[in-house]
């Protein structure tokens, strides 16, 4: 399960992440294998240490007047206090996973799964400390990840300045959005083939408002079409501008202080102003010394933190970097090699594009909140370190440098979250503690042994979580942490847009469940959409999904207070409760409707096992829907009234338990099929089926834990001809109702017909009439089924009163005109339709004909006029046509 922020509340992304991986889970335990779904939260750094700081802050304190030590223990209080809502949501949801196992990346146990990967990095040369250019969070004082900065479109400024040469007036026209960084350039860069300023390469010109001048150098990089075409370089603020630093060997002058307020490296009068203070307070001076050209509106894309939302400032920083090429060439090799499947596969392009041109990590933070650096500084010296993984350690690390009464600091930084997630596949399960503790432990059962495990999570997520976890995973383990990624789209608001809080269109999934019910919502996610595919969230579908929950209530109550209600006893559970798939002597006995909704009820369970088999789990489900509410509800079981109700023919006790047998045995599997979708109404309704008993009496009576439909090497039984024949029945009957609505016939009334056959088929018809009176509501005494060919079929065919109806498989239906039609009755409708037409012609006719209509008013409008005409005239003719033929 991706670990959710513990101090979270659920969203959307959390919903379909728990109807997806339950789905799995469920199907998988109840094919009988061991099937761990591991659960957990994540001590959310950034995020947890934002909201504990706004609460010093609106105590009036900062985190470094409470000092470290505090602010953690009002850390854990908040996390106590805020932790856990999240873990009972998710369970509101139905997420059966194996709670007794839920995890925190701070436990102690995970904590030292993340001192202990470091330190072997760091063994491995893997880890590093260095300078380079971050993604650097003022509010929160800590760099942050590339992955954990959104680029907005914002309107700013475009400022127009002057670089006047040294020793001349000449100047060169520069443009910046930054013009508080200008302090911190080291050169002006032009074009090399730039004729413009070809001539001002290697001159140098003064920075404004201090006493300093740069070169004037040329790179291919600048683009001659912006701005002006010349591109002021500050290495210390800018990425681009230090990848053209490190080129050129500029110096790299650092300007701001954490805070992202101006430091001594800026004239006296602007030190200390906020950067956006500072950009308008240069620019006034700029202005008043005749230095500014223009400011123009200008879009531009600007970071901004994902956590806080505050302007991310590049910066370069002294962190820690953990080398990835070649951890980022195994796993990007795990995919190409097939060890590693992705689905949908559209992901792998953007998995090798993103390994293949990977940066090493930042995994430092400048938090207090998080697993705190395992480097031990030797006496203050930040170039003499030892890693280790405790105190303790240090110390005889320490001495075998030959600082034997050295004096220790641990490392102030903390790793990034994503680092002690990118271990929770093989950290949760006992790494590294079980390393060497056998074949039956947590981390060889589930860790190190199996060939089938899944990731499944949002495609948002594939960089920020799943590579780390096989990057960690090869390089920790030697071992890929899943050979499955399963990648979900986004919920979005109904109309595909991204939902927002700003523009209120937000679906709250704890109030849709409290509304809708979580079968209803968990359906709407999953069913319908393919891996990877963005979801669109229509209310109307939940409503929808949770009428279907309300069908599913009245089959239960159909099959238990109507078909069984006289059946109810001491044998009641075992004459009807199943006991496993149909077998073939049982199937061979039963009349070809019967076979037909077991037929149908096989291939689903085969479909629906191969589906989520194979990760179609949308498809899957909705295959269940239409089997419950198409064959099922509409078909079999209002015919199944026929061999149990007197009144509609069912007379045989044989036939009437062979029936309810077969109706408990398929609701059954349905059932069982739609639990892992749906779990909570199937659960209810499971248990007011007859059953049988558990072997063990022990064993807690729960679908969840019954046999799935179809377990590893079984067959099911079925018969391919009585679905063919079945589906010939279903056609006349389709047929008869067609033709009921065509001709008008009232509700009530019986007709009467001629069923004509192949000759093979007559004997299966003729013992279904009385469920097609009961389906097509026919007379009784006036349907008779023949074969094709015979007397009867020639005499039906030859009477020109018949109405005749074709349907599959050489069906054909003759139905007396006046069986259809109540001749009076229907000259009387058809008058009166025929004078209501005639009125609107004469209306539309004179409006189309009146004067200054056809001339005045716009053609679309005459057009339609016409249009609307014809049609009238067309349906007046279609009612003469049939006024002549009664």
């Amino acid at each position: 399960m991706p670990p959710p922020n513990v101090t979270g509340r659920l969203h959307m992304g959390h919903a379909i992440f728990v109807a997806l991986q339950d789905v799995l889970a469920r199907f998988h335990r109840m094919r009988g294998r061991p099937t761990l779904w591991t659960p957990g939260t994540d001590h959310a750094g950034i995020a947890t240490q934002l909201q504990v700081e706004k609460r010093l802050i609106a105590e009036g304190k900062t985190r470094e007047e409470v000092g470290r030590e505090a602010f953690l223990k009002l850390a854990w209080e908040y996390k106590e206090e805020q932790g856990g809502a999240i873990t009972t949501q998710l369970r509101s949801l139905g997420a059966s996973a194996d709670w007794s196992r839920e995890r925190f990346t701070m436990d102690d146990d995970m904590t030292e799964g993340v001192v202990e990967a470091f330190v072997r990095l760091h063994e491995k040369g893997l880890v590093y400390r260095g300078e380079y250019m971050v993604n650097w969070a003022p509010q929160l004082k800590t760099a942050v990840s590339d992955l954990e900065v959104d680029y907005s479109e914002e309107m700013g400024k475009l400022y127009y300045f002057k670089y006047v040469l040294e020793g001349s007036d000449e100047f060169l026209p520069v443009a910046t959005t930054r013009p508080e960084t200008i302090w911190g350039d080291t050169a002006v860069c032009v074009h090399p083939e730039d004729s413009r300023f070809k001539h001002l390469v290697g001159k140098r010109v003064k920075v404004p408002t201090m006493d300093r001048t740069i070169p004037v150098i040329a790179d291919d990089y600048v683009d001659r079409e912006f701005g002006t075409g010349a591109l002021k370089i500050t290495p210390g603020h800018d990425p681009n501008d230090y990848a053209i630093g490190k080129r050129h060997e500029l110096e790299i002058v650092n300007i701001m202080n954490k805070d992202a307020t101006m430091n001594g490296n800026v004239p006296a009068q602007y030190q200390n102003m906020d950067r956006f203070e500072a950009r308008q307070k240069i620019w006034e001076d700029m202005e008043a010394t005749d230095l500014a050209i223009k400011a123009e509106d200008h879009q531009q894309r600007v970071p901004r933190s994902q956590r806080g939302g505050e302007v991310i400032e590049p910066m370069v920083s002294s962190q820690w970097f953990v080398k990835t090429k070649g951890m980022g060439e195994k796993a990007l090799n795990a995919v190409k090699d097939g060890d590693i499947k992705i689905i949908p596969s559209r992901f792998e392009k953007v998995w090798y594009n993103w390994l293949e041109d990977i940066h090493d990590w930042c995994i430092s933070r400048q938090l207090w909140w998080g697993h705190r650096i395992p480097v031990y500084y030797i006496n203050g010296a930040e170039d003499n370190f030892v890693v280790a993984r405790n105190m303790e350690e240090a110390k005889t690390f320490a001495a075998e440098k030959g600082f034997p009464d050295a004096t220790l600091k641990q490392e102030d930084d903390v790793l990034d979250t994503w680092f002690s997630s990118g271990l929770w596949p093989f950290a949760t399960v006992g790494w590294p503690q079980q390393e060497n503790a056998g074949a039956q432990s947590d981390l060889a059962r589930f860790y190190t042994q199996p060939t089938d495990a899944c990731l499944e999570t949002g495609y948002d997520i594939l960089f920020f979580w799943v590579a780390r976890m096989v990057m960690m995973g090869m390089e920790l383990t030697d071992k890929i942490p899943f050979n499955v990624v399963y990648m979900h789209g986004l919920v979005r608001a109904a109309d595909n847009t991204k939902m927002s809080k700003t523009k209120g269109n937000v679906i709250d999934p704890l109030e849709t469940v409290d509304k809708y019910g979580a079968d209803s919502l968990r359906y709407s996610l999953v069913t319908g959409v393919t891996p990877g595919q963005d979801i669109p969230l229509n209310m109307d579908k939940i409503e929808a999904n949770r009428m279907f929950g309300n069908k599913l209530w009245n089959i239960a109550k159909f099959v238990v207070d109507n078909a069984l209600k006289e059946d109810k006893g001491d044998a009641y559970d075992s004459t009807y409760g199943v006991k496993g798939p149909m077998t073939a002597e049982e199937f061979s006995k039963l009349a070809v409707p019967e076979k037909w909704i077991v037929t149908k009820c096989h291939k689903l369970v085969e479909s629906v096992t191969s589906d989520i088999e194979n990760y179609q789990l949308g498809q899957a489900g909705s295959k269940v829907y239409e089997f419950l509410r198409d064959d099922l509800a509409d078909w079999y079981l209002e015919m199944s009234k026929t061999r149990f109700y007197p009144g509609l023919g069912g007379t045989d006790p044989e036939v009437a338990m062979a029936s309810k047998k077969v109706i408990v045995y398929v609701f059954d599997r349905a059932l069982r099929v739609l639990h892992p979708y749906m779990p909570f109404v199937t659960e209810a309704l499971w248990h007011q089926l007859p059953r049988q008993p558990p072997a063990d009496p022990s064993t807690p009576h729960s679908i969840s834990l019954a046999d799935w439909p179809m377990l590893e090497g079984e067959t099911l039984v079925r018969d391919d001809e009585s679905e063919v024949q079945f589906e010939v029945f279903q056609s006349l009957v389709k047929s008869i109702r067609n033709a009921r609505a065509e001709f008008n016939v009232e509700q009530g009334k019986k007709i009467p017909a001629t069923i004509v056959v192949a000759e093979g088929m007559v004997d299966m018809v003729r013992d279904e009439i009385a469920s097609i009176v009961l389906l097509a509501r026919m007379d009784p005494e006036g349907v008779s089924v023949v074969g094709a060919g015979s007397a009867e079929a020639e005499a039906a065919r030859g009477e020109a009163d018949n109405v005749q109806l074709v349907g599959e498989g050489g069906t054909e239906i003759y139905i007396p005109k006046a069986g259809l039609v109540d001749a009076e009755k229907e000259k009387a409708r058809l008058t009166k339709q025929a004078e209501k037409l005639e009125k609107e012609i004469e209306k539309l006719s004179k409006r189309l004909n009146g004067k200054g209509f056809a001339d005045k008013a716009p053609a679309e409008v005459v057009d339609k006029a016409r249009q609307e005409l014809s049609d009238l005239e067309a349906q007046a003719e279609k009612v003469r046509e049939a006024q002549m033929a009664l």
